[in-house]
């Protein structure tokens, strides 16, 4: 198991950094197909977000595509949201989280598909607004086991107007603050197997570096139709386990 485990995490830490998401988004899935039951899958995901999301945001940072400025107040509005997120995955059934993960990654779909990967438009930046998309991302994506990129890359590029290799260098900042919190909800409830969330965790630190470096060799126009590719096939996989059961 542990192999396993540790080639899952290198594999999830590529996911991550190259498109910015916690690795939620496919890490779940993954333990999902090796046995391990949604909501402990959830826990040693928000672990391995914690682990993926500070390494990837430091060397994003490095490489000027991460400019903190009012984007602050979504990762605070993000903590706050993530603090209840325990609560919500001990009352709700592990079929009611996986729909609600399917309805998130749909969501995801429909928003990046629609925009542009480059826009001509200033970004736009409102603390309260920033703040507010924090929250209900924060609640929402680590109920069901994500950093919440998945959701707020796409609003950043289709919404905010950023660019593509910003949006992805912003989502994944924010996981620092989503996956902290809900590291803490969910060690709380008793969610969270450390074990197996250490060794995917410390595994996913070279898949991020590897993952971020080649991010920032890829043509914008091509990044967000991988990005897309990979909702899909996640949207594919999760469908699947639904009708499998």
């Amino acid at each position: 198991m542990f192999i396993e485990l540790a080639v899952i995490g290198i594999f999830t830490g590529v996911i991550s950094g190259f498109f910015g998401v916690g690795g939620g988004t496919i890490l779940v899935p993954l333990l999902m197909y090796i046995g391990i039951d949604i909501k402990e899958a959830i826990g040693i995901s928000i672990m391995q977000m914690v682990f993926s999301s500070y390494l990837g945001s430091y060397l994003n940072f490095k490489k000027g595509s991460l400019q903190v400025g009012s984007l602050i107040y979504i990762g605070y509005g993000g903590l706050l949201g993530a603090l209840g997120s325990g609560y919500v995955v001990e009352n709700l059934s592990s079929q009611v989280l996986t729909i609600i993960f399917m309805m998130v990654v749909i969501y995801a779909i429909y928003r990046f598909f629609h925009a542009p990967h480059e826009s001509d438009k200033m970004p736009i930046e409102n603390k309260g607004i920033f703040f507010i998309i924090g929250i209900v991302i924060g609640l929402l994506a680590a109920s069901v086991g994500v950093g919440g990129s998945i959701i707020l890359t796409p609003i950043l590029v289709g919404m905010l107007h950023y660019h593509i290799k910003s949006a992805v260098a912003a989502g994944l900042f924010f996981v620092i603050f989503s996956s902290t919190a809900g590291l803490i909800s969910h060690t709380l409830y008793g969610n969270i197997n450390y074990e197996y969330g250490l060794i995917i965790g410390i595994a996913s630190l070279l898949g991020v570096f590897l993952g971020i470096h080649l991010a920032h060799k890829t043509d914008p126009k091509r990044h967000k139709n991988l990005i897309l590719i990979l909702n899909f096939i996640i949207l594919g996989l999760i469908i699947n386990k639904l009708i499998l059961g």
